[in-house]
């Protein structure tokens, strides 16, 4: 019997070098597929997190202290069908109304990284069920929950943006919330003109966030056997559904 041909050591590739978090961090930036794939090794997701809202934090701070949450809500309320309805009401009441509101928009804002979690658990187990019962992708479901996390690293320059524009003079009483930067369609949309379904669509034409699915769709594919473009389509579809089902809800 003939003896099996040995293989020299140098012919073997060597295995990938196990990512620090930072590198992971970067990498998502210049080189995204290095990252995701690093997530089958160890699928931690506390860095991108952590990162994310500590700007999200920053850019709710500054919200308060250049524009005022009470001005968010008067900004909110004048852009819905409720403000002739809130108009008639005595001072008092409206007062009352506003300070609550902006109660409320202060707790969610500030309570803004639980809020990621949560978020970012029902965006995973969606995606992660879809890839899993519609394509038999390998990825378990903590893989899909930091592929979630880091693909929404893009979310930070948003922050920054935003930041940038509340200390650059913003109008306050122009200031939407739900569009606080032009890095899409809706931005440039007059709220009082425009239909809140058009503009609900138009959100979704968003430079950030179209980034995002991208990344998304290189997670799943870096994770499992599906191909990378067929990854991107079922997110970017995900993506869009959502966006039409919120625009909906809104114009209602």
């Amino acid at each position: 019997m003939a003896a099996a041909p040995v293989v020299p050591a140098s012919s073997v590739p060597a295995p990938e070098p196990a990512l620090s978090e930072g590198a992971r961090i970067i990498n998502v930036f210049i080189a995204p597929s290095k990252t995701f794939t690093d997530l089958r090794r160890n699928a931690n997701w506390w860095a991108p997190w952590l990162l994310i809202s500590i700007f999200s934090l920053v850019f709710i701070w500054a919200i308060g202290k250049q524009v005022g949450f009470e001005q968010v809500s008067k900004n909110q309320i004048a852009h819905s069908s409720r403000a002739d309805q809130f108009d008639k009401l005595p001072p008092e009441q409206q007062a009352r109304q506003l300070a609550i509101s902006s109660k409320v928009i202060g707790f969610f804002g500030y309570g803004s990284p639980a809020l990621i979690l949560f978020y970012f658990l029902i965006e995973a187990l969606a995606l992660w069920v879809t890839f899993k019962m519609a394509l038999g992708a390998e990825t378990s479901f903590k893989e899909a929950y930091a592929i979630v996390m880091y693909a929404a690293l893009p979310s930070i320059f948003g922050a920054i943006l935003g930041t940038i524009a509340l200390f650059a003079g913003i109008n306050p009483e122009g200031f939407d919330i739900r569009n606080p930067v032009g890095t899409n369609l809706a931005y440039y949309l007059d709220p009082d003109t425009t239909a809140k379904f058009v503009r609900g669509i138009a959100s979704s034409l968003d430079l950030i966030n179209i980034w995002g699915a991208i990344l998304l769709g290189i997670g799943f594919a870096s994770t499992s056997k599906v191909k990378r473009s067929t990854a991107i389509i079922v997110v970017v579809v995900w993506y869009l559904a959502f966006k039409v089902i919120a625009s909906a809800l809104a114009s209602l």
